[in-house]
């Protein structure tokens, strides 16, 4: 069963908008993620925890998306 993970990637134009990716571990998102974005650098990845999105995430492995306008925050584990 897939998770989702965000992704924080640069490339040599800058930051990316958050990116998302299905993956049943973190390992296999950055595999996956790598070889989307070859010439990037794959700066973080985290399950998002609480996050909920109502743009598409995708639902199976390796499904990767692009949420423009939305710029990466790593996840607090602080919610209160």
């Amino acid at each position: 069963m897939t998770k989702l993970f965000i992704a924080q990637v640069r490339d040599a134009r800058g930051e990316k908008p958050l990116v998302t990716v299905r993956a049943e571990a973190e390992g296999e998102a950055r595999l996956f993620l790598t070889a989307a974005y070859p010439d990037a650098e794959i700066a973080a990845i985290a399950e998002p925890s609480d996050w909920t999105s109502d743009a598409d995430t995708g639902t199976r492995a390796g499904d990767i998306r692009e949420h423009p306008g939305v710029a990466w925050q790593m996840p607090s584990s602080l919610a209160g």
